[in-house]
């Protein structure tokens, strides 16, 4: 089969493409940048603005079914719920209608509409596929892993369970949880699509497993080859003060949906799993199983810390900078002038005022996470400025016994370090 796949490219879209090929099928891939796709069959959409089932029309030649994989965790100024969770897909579902594409699979959500905008928008448009003039299934994952790899979300449950002798947990971490694995959510999906009997239903994707948040991210702590940690009980006033700020800031996985992800239960009706091996004869593994069989490998456990010692440094820098600049600001001239004493008087105010001005916007933009790699490799430039600067000035800063030189070796060496691993977008 042809399958055209929307959000191939994300945490569950790249492991059904993966799927389809070895069940094979040909997956087209509904990405927003084409190149993206290597080589891939793909077309060209965005969510955010592809509304209109005339721009889909041409998407759907000689495709055979459709599976929308697509979602966003928080809104930004283009990308809504509404648009991306409902009018796009459902604009692609009724070309679907009017080119004779029979076959949908529509990935949702579990979970109660009252619990966010999140679900009740990916529910809106289970219900308005299901008026529609097709073969339709609707799957609805809670909580979804993987061994191989981990995105938003579940890259930071695992980054919680990584981190050493500490176990932060929202709570006492008793929520309940039926995590599934990604690879068996895509055995699902590709199990569905040669079942055309299997239509016009909803099934909750979950695993055989009810776990509690602790219990999961134990679990992941033992993967990882840890020892037991300290746990940690995050009073809810202050998850919600975190989640606040992680709104506002309006970057990273902490949001509104990943908090009632981990303040509510996440689990499927009693019968839930015993439907989807009747329906699509598929026996979904528990995490231990799905755990060993992928043994961890040292670069997991370095990835899972990176992912929070990562946006840490960065904090770190871009306070370093601000701070700098308000120091530079507020520093009397007589004051500057003692440190670079061979620097003309004239020039002292003026140079203080642009150095810090650079400062404080390089720090700024920085935690906003405004193009991350170019602030990182300004900031590189001005260390290594300033030290040039002063060595040729005043080289006698660099026996200074505080190391107000010295320690422009360790934050060259720190910058230098974080452009080699920031990843080029």
């Amino acid at each position: 089969m042809r399958v055209l796949v929307t959000g191939a490219n994300g945490f569950l879209g790249s492991r059904l493409v993966g799927a389809l090929r070895e069940a094979g099928h040909e997956p087209v891939l509904a990405v927003r940048d084409i190149a993206s796709a290597r080589g891939a069959a793909a077309v060209a959409c965005d969510l955010a603005r592809d509304t209109d089932p005339q721009v889909w029309k041409a998407h759907l030649e000689r495709v055979d079914a459709v599976v929308n994989c697509a979602g966003i965790l928080r809104e930004t100024r283009t990308d809504t719920f509404q648009s991306v969770h409902v009018d796009a897909p459902l604009a692609l579902f009724r070309a679907c209608v009017a080119c004779g594409v029979r076959r949908v699979i529509q990935i949702s959500a579990l979970g109660d509409p009252s619990d966010g905008e999140f679900i009740a928008s990916k529910h809106r448009c289970d219900a308005q596929l299901a008026a529609l003039d097709l073969d339709w299934l609707v799957l609805r994952p809670g909580l979804v892993y993987s061994a191989h790899g981990a995105f938003g979300g579940t890259a930071l449950l695992r980054a919680m369970a990584a981190q050493p002798g500490l176990l932060v947990l929202p709570s006492d971490g008793g929520q309940r949880l039926q995590p599934l694995a990604a690879e068996d959510l895509a055995q699902l999906v590709s199990a569905a699509l040669v079942r055309p009997n299997v239509r016009d239903i909803v099934l909750q994707a979950v695993g055989p497993q009810v776990l509690t948040l602790r219990d999961y991210l134990c679990a992941w702590r033992a993967w990882f080859g840890l020892r037991e940690a300290l746990v940690v009980s995050l009073p809810l006033w202050l998850v919600d003060a975190i989640v606040g700020i992680g709104e506002w800031w309006g970057r990273g996985p902490v949001c509104r949906v990943i908090a009632n992800l981990l303040q509510r239960s996440r689990v499927g009706d009693e019968d839930a799993v015993t439907r989807l091996q009747a329906t699509l004869g598929i026996t979904p593994r528990t995490l231990q199983q799905a755990l060993r069989e992928r043994p961890m490998k040292w670069s997991d456990l370095l990835e899972a810390r990176w992912y929070v010692l990562r946006p840490a440094l960065l904090s770190i820098l871009a306070f370093l900078w601000i701070a700098s600049a308000v120091v530079g600001m507020t520093t009397a001239p007589n004051v500057a002038l003692a440190q670079l004493p061979t620097l003309p008087t004239p020039l002292v105010r003026p140079l203080a005022i642009a150095t810090s001005t650079l400062d404080f916007t390089l720090g700024a933009l920085l935690a906003f996470g405004v193009r991350v790699r170019m602030m990182l490799t300004l900031m590189l430039l001005m260390v290594l400025g300033y030290t040039l600067v002063i060595s040729v000035l005043a080289p006698s800063h660099w026996l200074d016994p505080f190391g107000g030189v010295l320690k422009n070796v360790l934050i060259a060496a720190v910058l230098g370090a974080l452009l080699i691993l920031e990843p080029r977008r």
